[in-house]
């Protein structure tokens, strides 16, 4: 309540500010055009100038100070819809569960504020207004994936370092400070199979440009057609993709779970330690164990022979499931008998999982109870916070009630959407005339600015889940970014297309799709083939930002591609 207040303070203050400012637009005087001038001239007075209200009653301003206040006060507005809209599908998501909302719904509502800014730069006015104004949505469009990819990305990387051995982040440990090499983040495999998908998002990107790149004037309105039908159908083949790989790291985890659960109770129930001195696997042991559950004494493990040792294990899904998954681990026959070689071979593999595994996250004592009661007690977590959707690190309200909850929730929901329809036309208006009013490009202005209004809620988010320093919260961020931009590459280019389809405007964004590509492949590619970041990579994230705005600023302005 006390946000809304605020708000309709904030509002009342515009009006009183820019009553005496405010006109309506004179039916002669050109615009400026989309690209505007390559050089920042003398900011102009209002006295001779005029602006539209939108809606007929919001601030308008002609001056460039009063543009600057209207940008960060509409775009404040704008990140007011996004928590919304981010705090209502987490408190849905409660309700719901994971599956549907958590990796196609919410990935949707996250774009929703940059949605309604494409649509406010597009739709209203006439042609030649709306012409000048899509640069406003260019902007948006690339600025996000780029501050995602560069700025964010390389902030993650420092926020989150922790010291590196044998080439993998230990979990919770930075003593090395800030060592180039010595220290860094390291993420899942998961991980990186989304970079690898954030790379193949930008195909549609060159679809759309295939008429400039063959040097042709014809068929590029058909091109924007294309390139359209070909990003709805990789937006739907991204949300069953998702659905494919929660399920599977989903199965991971479980598997995790069985695996050092089981290793737990061997190591528990050995009359002597399950290893050697040097750390290898005690077959002794291991024989001895597979002859006290072999109760019939056939030489096999039978299925129900293997459901005694999974009895001590705190399984969150069906016993038969667990008895399963080892049988497949073990490389069984369809039988469901498990043979002495077989099983020693597989629990020697479970112990190099489990080395690795507790490397990765910095446990010690390899090879004691401790060790493996840490193991077992991370692999529930993670099950655990699979199957609430990836949403514990999340703080949310609402937890009691159901209903009171799923109406909190969709009144979040609807609020937020209200917001972002009602602000995203006179944002992209205020952009516009302080673009004239400085003489800098619509683009440039809406690259740098808008993507903060927009992503600032889910880049806060980013940072302090970076800052956790654990492999499992470095890939939970990381995925989020790259899928973020994966959605920025199709949904929001989607509408973008729609509307210059629709309202049959020139496709004249070459530079603005080179620095997409360039630093979509640059990233997508350094991120699908290492889990391991180093320090020294948040450099080279974040010297893309002013390469991707210099890259632009030479095409069009000294190159002339616009």
């Amino acid at each position: 309540m006390a946000n809304s207040y605020g708000s309709l303070l904030l509002l009342l203050l515009l009006l009183l500010s820019f009553g005496g400012s405010v006109h309506s637009r004179p039916t002669q005087g050109p615009r400026m055009s989309a690209r505007g001038t390559p050089y920042v001239r003398l900011p102009r007075s209002s006295a001779n100038s005029s602006c539209d209200q939108t809606y007929g009653f919001m601030p308008c301003a002609t001056s460039w100070l009063g543009g600057l206040y209207l940008i960060v006060v509409y775009g404040y507005k704008m990140f007011t819809a996004a928590t919304y809209l981010s705090n209502g599908s987490a408190l849905l998501l409660k309700i719901v569960g994971p599956g549907i909302i958590s990796s196609l719904f919410r990935p949707m509502l996250g774009t929703l504020p940059d949605v309604m800014l494409i649509l406010g730069s597009g739709l209203s006015g006439s042609t030649e207004t709306a012409q000048s104004q899509v640069s406003v949505g260019m902007g948006l469009l690339a600025g996000s994936t780029v501050m995602l990819l560069t700025v964010i990305w390389g902030s993650c990387i420092i926020v989150g370092k922790c010291d590196l051995h044998d080439s993998v982040a230990l979990d919770n440990g930075d003593t090395k400070r800030f060592s180039l090499k010595g220290s860094g983040v390291s993420t899942d495999l998961w991980t990186s199979y989304a970079a690898r998908i954030m790379v193949f998002s930008v195909i549609p990107f060159i679809v759309v440009q295939l008429p400039q790149i063959l040097n042709s004037t014809s068929g590029r309105h058909l091109a924007v057609l294309i390139s359209l039908i070909v990003s709805l159908i990789l937006l739907i083949a991204y949300q069953v993709v998702q659905l494919w790989i929660q399920r599977r790291r989903l199965a991971y985890v479980e598997d995790k779970h069985v695996f050092f659960g089981f290793l737990r109770h061997l190591r528990m129930h050995a009359l002597m330690t399950l290893l050697t001195v040097d750390g290898k696997l005690n077959n002794d042991i291991v024989e001895m164990l597979f002859m006290r559950y072999d109760e019939n004494g056939d030489g096999y493990l039978s299925a129900a022979e293997l459901k005694a040792p999974l009895e001590g294990i705190q399984l969150d899904f069906n016993e038969d499931d667990a008895v399963d998954k080892i049988m497949k681990d073990f490389g069984c026959s369809n039988d469901h008998h498990l043979e002495l070689p077989k099983f020693v071979d597989g629990i020697s593999k479970w112990v190099s999982k489990a080395r690795s595994s507790g490397a990765a996250s910095g446990i010690k004592n390899f090879g004691t109870m401790e060790f493996l009661d840490d193991l077992c007690h991370q692999a529930r977590q993670e099950h655990a916070q699979l199957k609430a959707g990836d949403q514990t690190d999340e703080v949310t309200e609402g937890g009691g009630n159901p209903e009171s909850t799923t109406l909190k929730a969709v009144s979040l929901l609807v609020l937020g959407t209200i917001i972002a329809g009602v602000f995203a036309h006179p944002l992209v208006d205020a952009v516009d005339n302080f673009s004239e009013a400085t003489g800098i490009p619509a683009f440039f202005i809406s690259f740098i600015a808008l993507p903060l209004a927009t992503n600032s809620r889910e880049v806060v988010s980013a940072i302090i889940l970076a800052s956790r320093k654990k492999q499992r919260t470095a890939s939970l961020t990381f995925s989020e970014l790259y899928g973020a931009v994966t959605m920025n590459n199709l949904l929001c280019l989607s509408v973008f297309l729609a509307i210059v389809y629709i309202r049959g405007f020139t496709w004249d964004f070459s530079s603005e799709v080179l620095v997409i590509l360039i630093v979509c492949f640059v990233m997508g590619t350094f991120a699908s083939f290492r889990t391991t970041f180093p320090l020294w990579t948040f450099s080279l994230a974040f010297l893309l930002y002013p390469f991707s705005l210099a890259l632009v600023y030479v095409l069009d302005y000294i190159s002339g591609w616009s």
